[in-house]
């Protein structure tokens, strides 16, 4: 059979999905929906019809200022609440198709506007704040300034609130687990800091709302408090400075609007879980020039290793006030307190891979002492955001925050198990490490145009100021433990042993500039920046001093071409360069890190369309990148690393009933030189070489399954090294996730805003090795996870 012959069958089947997808879009457009609406603005009304009836509603903003919509309660089909809200506006409908509708003046009521599209506001999505959906179509994380995803020549991510919601992720590392490219819990059930390999480079950086919050593994934040979650993959030292050549991670917080906002929720699990959240906003002036935000949440679980627990509170409050029609300001403070932070806990290979005589070692198993093990962490953060539009085509940004993170840590740790293969020998190890941080962000943006070729300027300079004071002891002197019969009596040690105490000091002043060109549908981004950072390492233990005093320049080139269809082809080449925070065990500086990256893909994201697509290829090479050796206890610059990846990633909202996510990351590491020759050509090890997620959300809006919501999800994470040497291997797992929820606000009006949730990860329990480290550091991953949940809005 020839080629030609071999593609009629997938063609004919592609054809009967499409046709069916057309045909239950045209049977949900007859379906008479549910609707209770008060009285409110017609924008905010058309807003609130468009998630629940799944309809595309276009219109000029200005022809809704200043008009109001009536209440709508009963049964109604898209055009008869389409209709009912539009009575006595002075605006009627244009039918496009029984789901598309243009808004135009009536006859007689004025001249049409030009056409604004709406998908989860009336206005279009903000680029650092509420998607309203699974598919996000701006972002403001690539490239500083608001911009459609698909004119960002690098690939990135966003995971929107409804999905951190929806899949209940418990963390930033798990919210994204269904995103290519990373491998958000290589420690498996030990999360104590949000630890992201991207790209096969460790740990991407986190920033909060632009500005690094944190350091390396240091920090980690309540995903309740946050609005979106996105993912930047490759070199990004252009606008960040020193970063992660893997990419970065920004974190968007809740923050103000002028739409009210109620919400309370409580929750329960296995573990003996209880969790508590609290969302509330809206104006606090008539004229909505002052608005407000405050976001709580509490919550206590017992973690997966016996005899210990986690406690976490936070709270966000936040201030939106308009001075002026050109001038904005917005004020957000965190605090975040938890007694019990968590713990890192590891094993050996021997009886977690391989097993004993006796059997594997319990994953429950706890190699520490809970009258020993201590671990608690403060957070806090206050800034501001400044934006002043000084005219139609420049404007002025600040974006300032001062952080602080103070953690104090003991426990007893593994160090091997012996020749009985039940008697395990320990170290205490504990300290405090508190971290301090001040940066500002000065933008200045400047659009203009000449000869048909838009440019949209952006200079900065940034500045960051940070103090690390760092105290670690051990004791080699630890009592052993018999895992098949655990007696838990230890409950002082003197960490007088390998004692470390230092202060690094770190500045970095950074000058940038870039430029965003569109030459009709051709956009190009170029970039340069040029770094003076400097790094003071204070070992006060060793009495030595040693000082980083660098000099860099990054960059990059980036174009994306808009075909007719919505592809979007693109390429770009990136830079990144990264000062060492960290001594040697002799306690000298160790040199910058500095990648570079080449980086090709394509993107379809349709304006009018409710999905988008990324794949994306990449090599990427770092110089002086830093290992630590879990043998030695120490820091090496194992040379440098060349990563080549492919990554690919769909998200899509069908009806608004349906929405799905697929993502499949290919990475092929390897370590190209380095003085150990034995690891040259070795991959490094807690990469993942494939990995491979799908989650389905189902959730109607009308029918007799209206309320209903079934989540489903898979996420397969591949075969990684074990150790440098490549000498073992750690299994691939496929773990499962499921959701069922229920609105009981579609089937009673007493009962308008309760929703209550039941989620599972890992539903089959199944037991796997996160990854390992080397022979004496190998990670359970976590078991399966049961949350239940009663959310309520008002």
């Amino acid at each position: 059979m020839s080629k030609q012959q071999n593609r009629w069958p997938a063609l004919r089947r592609l054809s009967l999905i499409a046709a069916a997808v057309l045909l239950a879009g045209a049977a949900q457009a007859q379906t008479r929906l549910k609707l209770e609406q008060p009285a409110q603005a017609l924008d905010q009304a058309i807003n609130q019809l468009v998630r629940q009836a799944g309809v595309q509603v276009f219109f000029a903003s200005a022809l809704a200022v200043g008009k109001q919509a009536p209440a709508l309660k009963g049964s109604y089909t898209p055009r008869e609440a389409l209709e009912r809200l539009l009575a006595g506006s002075g605006l009627r409908l244009s039918t496009q198709d029984e789901r598309t509708f243009t808004l135009v003046p009536a006859a007689g009521a004025g001249e049409a506007l030009p056409l604004v599209r709406t998908r989860a506001s009336a206005e279009r999505e903000p680029a650092a704040g509420a998607v309203g959906g699974y598919v996000a179509k701006r972002s403001i994380t690539a490239t500083k300034t608001d911009t459609a995803l698909e004119k960002t020549p690098q690939a990135i991510s966003v995971v929107p609130q409804e999905q951190i919601a929806d899949q209940n992720a418990l963390s930033v590392a798990e919210a994204l687990r269904y995103s290519s490219g990373v491998f958000a819990e290589y420690r498996g059930a030990s999360n104590l800091h949000d630890e992201m390999v991207l790209r096969g480079f460790q740990y991407a950086p986190r920033y909060l709302n632009g500005l690094l919050y944190g350091s390396g593994s240091l920090g980690q934040i309540d995903p309740y408090l946050l609005e979106r979650v996105e993912l930047l993959r490759g070199p990004s030292s252009v606008l960040y400075g020193q970063a992660s050549p893997g990419g970065i991670v920004n974190l968007v917080s809740k923050q103000p609007g002028a739409e009210a906002k109620r919400e309370v929720i409580v929750g329960t699990g296995n573990r003996n879980r209880l969790s508590a959240g609290v969302d509330v906003g809206g104006k606090l002036s008539d004229d909505g020039s002052l608005l407000f935000r405050v976001v709580a949440s509490a919550e206590k679980v017992d973690l997966q290793e016996n005899h210990l627990r986690q406690r976490r509170f936070s709270v966000s409050p936040s201030l939106q006030w308009t001075l002026s029609p050109q001038t904005e300001l917005r004020v957000q403070a965190l605090l975040q307190h938890e007694p019990d932070a968590g713990f890192r806990n590891f094993m050996e290979v021997a009886g977690v891979l391989k097993p004993t005589r006796f059997g594997y070692i319990p994953r429950e198993f706890l190699v520490g002492d809970p009258n020993y093990d201590r671990s608690t962490r403060d957070q806090s953060a206050l800034g501001y955001q400044l934006r002043h539009q000084v005219n139609e085509h420049l404007s002025l940004h600040q974006n300032l925050r001062i952080n602080r993170i103070d953690s104090d840590y003991r426990t007893l740790i593994w160090n091997a198990l012996q020749k009985d293969e039940e008697t395990i020998t320990r170290l205490a190890s504990g300290g405090s490490e508190d971290m301090s941080q001040t940066q500002v962000d000065n933008q200045l943006q400047y659009g203009f145009s000449t000869g048909g070729v838009a440019h949209k300027l952006l200079a900065g300079l940034d500045l960051r100021h940070s103090r690390r004071d760092y105290q670690w002891g051990m004791n080699f002197g630890a009592p052993s433990i018999n895992w098949r019969k655990p007696v838990y009596n230890v409950s002082t040690l003197a960490l007088t042993d390998n004692l470390s105490k230092s202060v690094t000091t770190a500045r970095q002043t950074g000058l940038y500039l870039q430029d965003q060109i569109a030459i009709g549908a051709l956009s190009l981004v170029i970039g340069g920046r040029q770094d003076w950072a400097k790094t003071d390492i204070d070992d006060q233990q060793g009495k030595k001093q040693s000082r980083i005093d660098d000099r860099a320049f990054s960059g990059r080139v980036g174009a994306v071409y808009a075909l007719p269809n919505g592809l979007s082809p693109y390429a770009s080449y990136s830079t990144s360069f990264e000062p060492v925070l960290e001594a040697s065990s002799q306690g000298t500086a160790f040199e910058p890190m500095k990648a570079k990256q080449v980086e090709l893909g394509v993107k379809l994201a349709p304006e009018r369309a409710n999905y988008s697509f990324t794949a994306a290829a990449y090599e990427l090479r770092q110089r002086n990148v830093l290992t630590y050796d879990y043998a030695t206890r120490s820091n090496f610059q194992v040379g440098e690393i060349r990563a080549r990846g492919l990554e690919l990633e769909a998200r899509a909202e069908l009806q608004r009933d349906l929405n799905l996510l697929a993502s499949f990351s290919h990475i092929n590491a390897k370590v190209t030189r380095s003085a150990d020759t034995s690891t040259i050509d070795k991959m490094p090890t807690r990469i993942p070489k494939q990995q491979l997620s799908l989650w389905a959300k189902y959730e109607p809006a009308s029918g007799a399954l209206a309320g209903l919501g079934l989540g489903l999800g898979l996420r397969r994470v591949g075969e990684s090294e074990g150790d440098a040497a490549n000498s073992f291997q750690v299994p691939g797992a496929t773990l499962i996730d499921a959701s069922l929820s229920f609105d009981f606000g579609l089937w009673s009006q007493s009962l308008h805003g309760l929703k209550l949730q039941l989620n599972a990860a890992n539903l089959s329990d199944k037991i796997h090795v996160a990854s390992c480290a080397s022979r004496w550091a190998c990670f359970y991953g976590n078991g399966r996870v049961i949350t239940a949940s009663a959310r309520y809005t008002w």
